[in-house]
């Protein structure tokens, strides 16, 4: 009863959410535009697909999305073992790197990378935007898996090593899958928030979906039509991952019960 109840509130929040978008998308004094918008996402020539502009650079948001978020869980993974290290220099390097990353900007960071340590090392702008969304994003992520794994009890490291287990294999058979059990959903929220941060590559000339939203949207006046559908397509992605996430999450329960 309690989930027939939770469905029903649910519905009714969505319902009043469409009446009040509704409402305000009736009373704006705008033209709207919608048949020009197609064409950004994809035609057909001579029964040829063909991606509109719009998709052409979602596909560069992707890369970047994708390889920043394999890049931030390999450093966050890394980053935590570290701060849990019996060696003090791995643990000050560490925690540096994690409060100086959390406590600074996002966009100062890319600036940072970009024009200041890239022309030292000839670093171009796509690699730039991934190292700064990667570095950001796992400092967030170092904490999620650090507390996780802290959060296993000490028993457990105990009982495994009674068994002559290594501590390669008490992490990989033992500690890793309760962590991921225990922090995937967060850890999914930092991929989704790496995904909406990746709007900021804009700023050092990075033709990605928002770049190019904005060189339409100035040369159209389509403002709210192509901003709406920029917001879909990250929307789009993001439910995508979040699905993905919770169907990975299912599956490490039924494992690890």
């Amino acid at each position: 009863m309690s989930r027939v109840k939770r469905s029903v509130k649910f519905f009714l929040f969505v319902l009043i959410v469409f009446a009040v978008f509704f409402e305000g998308y009736g009373n704006l004094d705008y033209n709207w535009q919608w048949n020009r918008v197609k064409p950004y996402f994809f035609t057909f020539d001579n029964g040829r697909f063909l991606p509109g502009l719009l998709l052409d650079r979602l596909g560069i948001t992707l890369k970047i999305s994708c390889i920043g978020l394999v890049l931030s869980f390999v450093l966050g993974f890394l980053s935590a073992f570290a701060r849990l290290s019996r060696f003090p220099m791995l643990r000050l390097v560490s925690w540096v790197y994690v409060e100086t990353i959390r406590n600074t900007p996002l966009l100062i960071q890319i600036f940072l990378i970009y024009f200041v340590v890239s022309p030292v090392f000839g670093i171009p702008a796509f690699t730039s935007a991934v190292i700064a969304l990667s570095l950001f994003e796992g400092a967030y992520s170092s904490e999620i898996i650090r507390s996780g794994i802290m959060n296993i009890p000490k028993g457990q490291y105990e009982a495994a090593e009674s068994i002559g287990l290594c501590t390669f294999a008490i992490y990989l058979k033992i500690i890793i899958p309760q962590m991921l059990r225990q922090t995937l959903p967060m850890l999914a929220g930092q991929g989704v928030s790496l995904i909406k941060d990746s709007a900021l590559v804009s700023t050092i000339s990075i033709y990605d979906l928002t770049m190019q939203g904005q060189r339409i949207v100035s040369d159209t006046f389509l403002t709210f039509e192509i901003w709406f559908s920029v917001a879909l397509c990250y929307l789009a992605v993001t439910a995508s991952l979040s699905f993905g996430i919770r169907l990975l999450e299912k599956r490490i329960n039924f494992i690890t019960q």
